[in-house]
C-alpha cells in the first residue's frame, strides 16, 4: 500500500522513518522541447535532439537523455516526495534506465524506505536506503534508483532538545508523523 508524507509543512527525520514505507510523487510531463533543449545542453546525442537521427537509432525515436529522467526524478522527489529534514542529502547512489523516455510521458515517482540505520559514531544522525522507481503514464518503469541519504534524528541520545541539528535547525520534540494511504489516515509517532 503506497503511503505519502502530507507536505503540511512537517519534515521527517531518521526517527519517523520505517522500512516499508512507501512514498509516491506528484507527475511532470515530458514535452519534446524540453527533451531537446536539456540534450543540447548536457547530452548532445542525436537520439536525444533530432527526430530523424533517432529513428535508425536503437531507441527507434526520439528518447529523453537518462540524466534528463534522473533529474525530473529529483525534482519530483524534492518537491512532492517524502521531506527529509535537512533535505534530500545523497551518500551513495545507483540508478538504472529500463526503458527510454518519450515525448508526451507522464512521470512519476513511488519511492520505498529500505533500510533504515542510525550512525553509531554520530548520534544526531544516520542513513536512509531508498528504491525510486520512476514510471510513465502506462505504469512502465522508465529508471529505478537505490540510494542511501543522510537523515537527522529527532532526538539522539546525549543530545538535548533545543540544540541544534547538522542542518542548523533547532531540535524539537517528537511530533506526530501524518501518513496517507489509498483509504485511511494513519498517525505515527515515535
Amino acid at each position: 500500500m503506497t503511503q505519502q508524507a502530507k507536505l503540511n509543512g512537517e519534515d521527517l527525520y531518521l526517527d519517523d522513518l520505517q522500512v516499508g514505507q512507501r512514498f509516491a510523487t506528484g507527475s511532470h510531463v515530458m514535452s519534446e522541447s524540453e527533451i531537446k533543449a536539456f540534450a543540447a545542453q548536457f547530452d548532445p546525442q542525436p537520439f536525444h535532439l533530432d527526430d530523424a537521427a533517432a529513428k535508425p537509432s536503437i531507441f527507434r525515436g526520439l528518447a529523453a537523455s537518462g540524466w534528463h529522467t534522473a533529474a525530473v526524478t529529483m525534482r519530483l522527489l524534492v518537491e512532492s516526495g517524502p521531506r527529509i529534514a535537512g533535505g534530500l542529502i545523497g551518500v551513495h547512489g545507483h540508478i538504472t534506465w529500463l526503458q527510454p523516455t518519450r515525448p508526451g510521458d507522464v512521470l512519476t515517482v513511488e519511492s520505498e524506505v529500505l533500510e533504515v540505520t542510525p550512525s553509531s559514531a554520530k548520534p544526531d544522525r544516520g542513513h536512509v536506503t531508498m528504491r525510486s522507481s520512476t514510471r510513465n503514464q502506462r505504469d512502465e518503469v522508465v529508471q529505478v534508483m537505490s540510494f542511501k541519504l543522510l537523515a537527522t534524528r529527532r532526538h539522539a541520545p546525549g543530545i538535548p532538545d533545543g540544540s541544534k541539528t547538522i542542518d542548523g535547525a533547532l531540535r524539537s520534540p517528537p511530533a506526530a508523523v501524518a501518513l496517507v494511504d489509498d483509504a485511511t489516515t494513519h498517525r505515527s509517532q515515535e
